[in-house]
């Protein structure tokens, strides 16, 4: 069904393109998307040392002593963490380039003057997946590790963890709030496609309060109220963002439509 709407918004225009194009068109976009990420990836490898001592930061930030305490337990870890790094790092890099060639997929009836809004969109989705991924880097992250550390230490345990586990938990942390800072852009796509509306946003509010902190809750998972809320509150801002986006593009609609 979704797949069906998306196609049928990709034949709004002056041609109406058969089914067996809409396919060639997204295995060429699959191309695209996969050549972007690998290049990104293996420029991340080539300084997959400093990537690692990058991703250290928080816990040294903490404390110094604590980076050295982390244990390699696998034989291949070096490679294999770096690899895992190097997708991670490049999927950061890469951020912009996929949010435009998807864009470039699924709105193919833009007009050329719509057509060309898609690069600053792209940049911008590449600023908010930064600013969430930063947000989580410098400020949340070295409370949460602070928090896991403390609460170990508070059953008697002597926190060890190992280097699989810790550059696989900050990773996803941190990609995690970067992508949930592409909300405005995930709701500007569904307005687009006509699936909501300023007004069914404002509506939901109340609800869309409760998602936000419930998703907030599981990526943080932290009984501490500020880190909840470091994680919720900007998404309560930016869910209020795209109601006002929602509500420009209708107002911009009402304008260019024709009168009767």
């Amino acid at each position: 069904m979704l797949l069906e709407r998306l196609f049928e918004f990709r034949n709004r225009g002056d041609v109406e393109k058969p089914f067996l194009s809409h396919i060639e068109d997204l295995r060429f976009t699959i191309i695209k998307v996969a050549s972007a990420l690998v290049s990104a990836m293996v420029l991340c490898f080539a300084f997959r040392d400093k990537l690692a001592a990058a991703v250290q930061h928080p816990l040294i930030a903490v404390d110094p002593k604590r980076a050295a305490n982390i244990q390699s337990l696998g034989v291949a870890d070096s490679f294999t963490i770096s690899l895992e790094l190097s997708f991670y790092g490049g999927l950061i890099l890469a951020f912009p380039f996929l949010v435009y060639f998807l864009a470039e997929f699924i709105l193919p009836a833009l007009t050329p003057k719509e057509k060309r809004i898609l690069i600053p969109a792209s940049l911008i989705g590449g600023g908010l997946f930064l600013t969430g991924a930063a947000f989580s880097y410098f400020i949340v992250l070295p409370q949460t590790l602070e928090f896991f550390f403390n609460d170990a230490r508070s059953m008697n345990w002597q926190p060890t963890w190992t280097v699989r586990e810790y550059y696989s938990f900050t990773t996803q942390f941190v990609i995690s709030f970067g992508l949930a800072f592409e909300l405005p852009l995930i709701v500007l796509l569904l307005v687009k496609l006509g699936m909501v509306d300023h007004a069914q946003l404002r509506s939901a509010r109340a609800f869309a309060v409760i998602i936000i902190f419930v998703v907030a809750a599981i990526i943080t998972p932290t009984s501490d109220m500020v880190t909840l809320l470091l994680m919720g509150g900007p998404m309560c801002v930016l869910y209020e963002i795209c109601i006002g986006i929602a509500w420009l593009m209708r107002d911009r609609s009402k304008k260019t439509e024709p009168a009767p």
